[in-house]
């Protein structure tokens, strides 16, 4: 990737954490339902080794509070040890140059989708990755536990650099050689090289059991296409650039547009790949409330 776009962008505020916070038991749900619980050993607290603490959340059992850390915190906290396989999950990000349109860009958008989706699992206990990518691999960061991680997370968030084109096919590569056992894998990126071998490769990883989604972050201006005076369009990640009459060009754009999304979903629902397009001005409690709904359709 290039350097443009180095500027420190925002990704979270304590207005959003405080909302994310809220849906804590929808992330639970969302564990849950795609990996069959969270593969607890049915031999947890008995003779093995405490690994931390995670804050209480309805329907936990209430065998495993923590008494003494409660009369410490006044908080009640879950004792988690270290044969509790919990939820790993894998968030890749696309830093691509068409990432940048926008403002806030759709980098920007999500980012914060990503670092709040974070924050929602890892207050549940479960692990977080993420992985950046343009043309080529970005930054890796294995999946953690630790509440403070999130903090590891945000700050690649908001650095990263964005820039050159979309490859969507590296960082499933990547994944399917770190990924290990099952995990959630969540992508966000506009799918602009469209390649056929990441829809391919999306359905190789959900049939190692991995489960993976799809949330295509696209701009108000590309799904409707306001524009009505002669326009300078530039491709973000190429540099091309046209001059052109949108008002001679927006039926026909309009109709490939709404083809490319049907088509994406399509394909990767056909390999049982989740799919929720995410308009870049939709709120984020919103387009959390429905990446948490499930895995699209």
């Amino acid at each position: 990737m290039n350097g443009r776009g180095k500027a420190l962008r925002s990704v979270v505020s304590s207005e959003l954490l405080a909302q994310v916070g809220g849906l804590g038991h929808r992330a639970r749900q969302l564990a849950e339902g795609l990996v069959n619980g969270q593969h607890r050993s049915p031999h947890r607290g008995a003779s093995v080794e405490f690994a931390q603490h995670r804050e209480y959340s309805p329907g936990d059992e209430m065998r495993h509070l923590d008494w003494k850390a409660y009369a410490r915190s006044d908080k009640y906290l879950v004792k988690q040890f270290e044969d509790e396989t919990n939820l790993r999950c894998f968030l890749l990000v696309d830093a691509s140059g068409s990432m940048s349109y926008g403002q806030p860009s759709k980098l920007d958008y999500a980012a914060t989708l990503a670092a709040a989706m974070a924050y929602a699992l890892l207050k549940q206990g479960d692990a977080v990755g993420l992985l950046t990518f343009g043309s080529s691999m970005g930054t890796y960061v294995p999946p953690r536990a630790r509440p403070d991680h999130f903090w590891n997370l945000v700050s690649v968030l908001e650095r990263e650099p964005v820039g050159g084109t979309t490859n969507l096919r590296r960082p499933l590569e990547h994944l399917a050689e770190v990924a290990g056992r099952r995990a959630l894998i969540l992508i966000f990126s506009d799918a602009f090289d469209e390649d056929e071998q990441f829809i391919s490769l999306a359905r190789q990883l959900r049939k190692r059991r991995h489960d993976v989604v799809f949330h295509h972050v696209l701009h108000p201006d590309e799904l409707g296409f306001p524009f009505r005076d002669l326009t300078l369009f530039e491709d973000l990640e190429t540099s091309d650039r046209e001059l052109a009459d949108p008002r001679g060009m927006r039926e026909a754009y309009l109709k490939e547009m709404q083809g490319f999304c049907d088509g994406l979903r399509s394909r990767l629902r056909e390999g049982d790949v989740g799919y929720h397009l995410l308009p870049s001005d939709l709120p984020a409690e919103r387009a959390m409330r429905q990446m948490l709904s499930g895995p699209g359709s």
